[in-house]
């Protein structure tokens, strides 16, 4: 894991099999198979790293042998909120490390000209203030969506917030970063740039057309 020189709160985790299986990921020829599994074991390999600074407490346990004070996670289940819909790729990497977690839901969409988020679904536990989240979505690309989608979560009373992508572009990390100074984000890759249609390069497409087949 690398914490990036640029973006203090930015960490590129470079194992070797997260970046070989990145690479199959970016690759035009994958199917919708493939990128759906990719996607999900990068997650799990990203969630890893991610979920390092839980709070944890001990519990008395009894092994074949005696019975000992061992190590559990402490305090309420985190939610993982994946933002839709290309987020739902990412949800079972996290229920495969953490299946007990709870799983809200925001939904945005981007407007294709001005580029700017439109938030139409929202829905998280009641006692949200009290966890974790793991915010999650493949991209973050202009920032806007991940910018909102975090605005909305503080704006209930909630401020244990972690980000997860597949990959990221400076400018969006850079936007994301000015605005919520407090929120690390995890990501297997800090790519080059945007381009002028507001896609990460050399990134990996749309991933919710290619997590869903729909184009």
């Amino acid at each position: 894991m690398v914490r990036h020189p640029d973006f203090e709160q930015l960490f590129e985790i470079k194992h070797p099999l997260i970046q070989h299986k990145l690479s199959l990921l970016r690759k035009a020829v994958t199917n919708t198979k493939s990128f759906k599994e990719l996607v999900n074991e990068i997650t799990l390999l990203l969630v890893y790293e991610a979920t390092k600074d839980l709070p944890m407490t001990t519990e008395s346990i009894t092994t074949p042998l005696e019975t000992f004070e061992a190590p559990v996670l402490d305090g309420k289940k985190p939610v993982i909120m994946p933002i839709l819909r290309a987020g739902i790729g990412m949800v079972d990497g996290f229920l495969k490390l953490m299946p007990g977690v709870r799983v809200g839901h925001i939904g945005l969409y981007r407007d294709e000209e001005t580029l700017e988020p439109h938030t139409y679904f929202f829905k998280i536990p009641e006692d949200s203030h009290k966890r974790q989240f793991f915010v999650c979505d493949p991209m973050l690309a202009t920032g806007g969506s991940a910018v909102d989608a975090i605005n909305h979560i503080k704006s209930r009373n909630i401020n244990k917030i972690t980000f997860v992508c597949l990959v990221a572009a400076p400018e969006g990390v850079k936007k994301f970063t000015e605005t919520h100074p407090d929120v690390p984000i995890y990501t297997a890759s800090l790519d080059r740039q945007l381009n002028e249609k507001g896609y990460i390069v050399p990134g990996l497409g749309d991933a919710g057309d290619r997590l869903f087949g729909t184009k």
